[in-house]
C-alpha cells in the first residue's frame, strides 16, 4: 500500500509539473508575439492630415475626421486594457462571467488578448491571437485549445480587422491592400487584404462621423453544426473618450448572428486605457 500511495504521490508530482511547464510555454508564446506585433509598428509615423482621406466615400472621411485628430501621429499598434464581460453560453442562457484582459492590437499582422476572468476554482485565464486559443482553469487545466489552421486563421484575421476600425483607426487608412466604397450615405466597407486573407466590414457612422456599429461576414463555427462558415458578426459601439490624439470607444458589445434572433453580445467590454506606439526591444 506505501509503495502504491508512493507512486501515485509522484505520478501526481510529475503530472502537476508538466502542467506548469505547459503552462509556462504558453506564456512565452504569448510574450515572443507580442513582442514581434509591437516591432510592426513604425517608430516615427508621419501626422494625420485630412486630406490623406479626401476622395474617400463620405461615410468613411467623417469616421476619419472624428477619429483622428489633426496632427496626430498615425501610430497603428496599441495596447488595450479593459474589463467587462464574457458569455459562455446561447442566448437563453449567456452564462456571463466577469473578465479583464489586456490586447496588443497591430492589424493586419494580428492580435494578443490576454483574459482572466471568473473566480477560485472556476477561473479562467488564457490568451486569443491569429495562431492559437488557448485557455485554462484554475491556470493549471487546460479547458480549450485551438489554433493552427486556416479556419482558425481566417477567423482570427475577421476579429483582427473588426477591432482596428475602432481602436487604432490609423491602421485602416486606405493604402496598399486597403480600400473604402459607398455602401449608403452613413455606411462605409473596408477591405483589407493581408497575405492571402481578406475581410470586409461595414462601418456605419453617425452625422458628426462617430462610429457606432461594425458589421461583417465572419468565418465561425459558432453555430449550432459547429461547421466553419460565413455568418454574421457584428457590435455596437459607445462612450467615446480621446487616448493621444485618437477619439475611440470605450464601451463595446458585440457577439455572432449580429442582427439575427439568434445574436447575443457575449464580449461586454469597457476599455479603461488604451496606449499607442509601444516598442518591443
Amino acid at each position: 500500500m506505501t509503495s502504491l500511495f508512493l507512486f501515485l504521490l509522484m505520478l501526481g508530482i510529475v503530472s502537476l509539473a508538466g502542467l506548469v511547464l505547459w503552462r509556462r510555454k504558453d506564456h512565452g508564446a504569448d510574450r515572443a508575439e507580442v513582442a514581434r506585433l509591437r516591432r510592426s509598428g513604425r517608430k516615427a509615423p508621419p501626422p494625420f492630415s485630412k486630406r490623406m482621406v479626401d476622395g474617400l466615400p463620405d461615410p468613411a472621411r467623417r469616421y476619419f475626421l472624428f477619429a483622428i485628430k489633426e496632427g496626430t501621429p498615425l501610430h497603428r499598434v496599441a495596447e488595450i486594457t479593459m474589463h467587462g464581460q464574457f458569455g459562455l453560453g446561447d442566448k437563453d442562457r449567456p452564462n456571463y462571467m466577469p473578465m479583464q484582459a489586456e490586447q496588443v492590437l497591430a492589424a493586419p499582422e494580428g492580435f494578443v488578448w490576454k483574459m482572466a476572468g471568473g473566480s477560485g476554482a472556476m477561473r479562467i485565464s488564457g490568451s486569443d491571437s491569429g495562431g492559437w486559443t488557448r485557455f485554462w482553469l484554475a491556470g493549471l487545466i487546460p479547458v480549450a485549445r485551438a489554433g493552427g489552421t486556416a479556419d482558425h486563421r481566417l477567423s482570427s484575421f475577421g476579429r483582427c480587422v473588426s477591432e482596428a476600425v475602432f481602436w487604432t483607426p490609423a491602421a485602416v487608412l486606405p493604402g496598399p491592400g486597403i480600400h473604402w466604397t459607398a455602401v449608403d450615405s452613413n455606411t462605409a466597407r473596408l477591405t483589407i487584404e493581408h497575405q492571402g486573407l481578406q475581410q470586409s466590414i461595414d462601418l456605419s457612422v453617425a452625422e458628426d462621423g462617430r462610429p457606432i456599429r461594425v458589421v461583417l461576414q465572419r468565418w465561425s463555427n459558432a453555430n449550432a453544426d459547429g461547421v466553419y462558415r460565413f455568418q454574421p458578426f457584428g457590435g455596437e459601439l459607445s462612450e467615446f473618450r480621446e487616448f493621444d490624439g485618437f477619439r475611440l470607444p470605450t464601451h463595446v458589445e458585440a457577439g455572432n448572428h449580429f442582427g439575427t434572433e439568434d445574436y447575443i453580445p457575449f464580449f461586454v467590454a469597457e476599455v479603461t486605457r488604451v496606449r499607442f506606439a509601444p516598442q518591443a526591444p
